[in-house]
């Protein structure tokens, strides 16, 4: 079958660095984050021709769905390139700025995407990773996936539309996700709602084939749920956070992070106590500002539509360089890595209700 390649509608590929490629077969546009080495984190470049890609696919009677996948067979997309935005920040350049406003908005667009996306989940996915893959309606996992929202390990909050995906999470799944930053595997992002479908990572070409060789009828979402149907399947067993949950809702349905904290080192129960203080110890380790505002974060988008939780992180972002975490935990785990990350305040303890209520005023 003859593939058609196409370059972006905004930049040419040889501007992009490749970092993107984009080819249509058999009326599906497929799309590659091409960084493998550095496990495809997003570049604002590589935003915008994703973008490009999609709007022009979105108006194509030709293109029936959508297929997002990394190259390499280590990652989906492990997040943004968050050195370069540090370097903007420090530089006092707005490449910072513009990434994040179009990274939200890159999001938004698949999330109401008017054609079906299918996004292969082999690797890491996390943080901006995250962002696309939840924004597919079939959101595929390999027994490489390890899935997560680590952004408290750096000062920083979860966010492209963390705050509405992790907080439709049935129980407090999604509170511990979002403020202790741990990943999951395949079992626990199907039990949980982050994944759809499970395929062996050596059946991922055998997926490409029937893909190319699928007879479209008048309901491409159907049809690609049929040949997921034929590979793969939607639930595995032993997922460890069915067994957590009973203890995850009862530790983070509590609105006080320190005795949380508290609680945790003192379970004395077998079957939970080795989870319970390997968390505790954990969180000691993240930033208490960046957990609180996460917690927060979440409580408040249980009740905010999509747009209104990408608003939100925006409104976040926006005062997070200055006042937030982000600086010292990125100079302390990428620039300096010296992994003494001097938080500001250093413990839960220490951080006062005065300090997380500011950066929800005045949305």
């Amino acid at each position: 079958m003859t593939a058609q390649v196409f370059s972006s509608p905004q930049r040419s590929p040889l501007e992009l660095d490749d970092h993107v490629l984009g080819e249509v077969r058999n009326h599906i546009g497929h799309l590659t984050l091409n960084r493998p080495a550095g496990l495809n984190a997003l570049t604002l470049d590589m935003v915008r021709a994703l973008r490009g890609y999609l709007d022009a696919w979105a108006v194509d009677p030709q293109i029936h769905a959508v297929v997002l996948r990394g190259a390499g067979d280590r990652g989906f997309c492990a997040g943004g390139d968050i050195r370069n935005l540090y370097l903007s920040y420090r530089n006092r350049e707005s490449l910072h700025e513009a990434f994040f406003d179009e990274e939200y908005a890159l999001d938004q667009c698949l999330h109401q995407y008017r054609k079906p996306v299918m996004a292969l989940l082999d690797g890491y996915t996390l943080g901006g990773g995250m962002g696309l893959a939840q924004a597919a309606e079939l959101r595929v996992v390999t027994e490489r996936s390890k899935l997560g929202m680590p952004e408290v390990a750096i000062g920083y909050f979860p966010d492209v539309g963390a705050s509405y995906f992790l907080s439709r999470i049935p129980g407090e799944i999604g509170t511990y996700l979002g403020v202790t930053g741990v990943q999951i595997e395949a079992a626990d992002a199907l039990y949980c709602g982050l994944a759809d479908w499970y395929l062996e990572s050596e059946r991922l070409a055998q997926l490409d084939e029937r893909l190319d060789k699928l007879q479209w009828s008048d309901n491409a979402l159907k049809d690609l749920q049929g040949v997921l149907a034929r590979l793969g399947v939607q639930t595995l067993p032993d997922a460890p956070l069915h067994r957590l949950r009973p203890a995850i809702d009862h530790f983070f349905g509590q609105a006080d992070l320190t005795s949380l904290v508290e609680q945790l080192e003192n379970v004395s129960v077998a079957d939970s106590q080795a989870w319970a203080q390997n968390t505790a110890r954990l969180m000691r380790t993240r930033s208490p500002l960046a957990m609180a505002v996460t917690l927060e974060l979440l409580r408040r988008g249980r009740h905010c539509s999509l747009e209104q939780c990408f608003a939100l992180e925006l409104h976040l972002n926006r005062q997070w360089f200055e006042h937030g975490d982000l600086i010292e935990g990125v100079r302390a785990l990428l620039i300096d890595k010296d992994k003494n990350p001097r938080w500001n305040p250093p413990t839960l303890d220490r951080l006062a209700r005065a300090r997380v209520e500011p950066f929800f005023q005045g949305l």
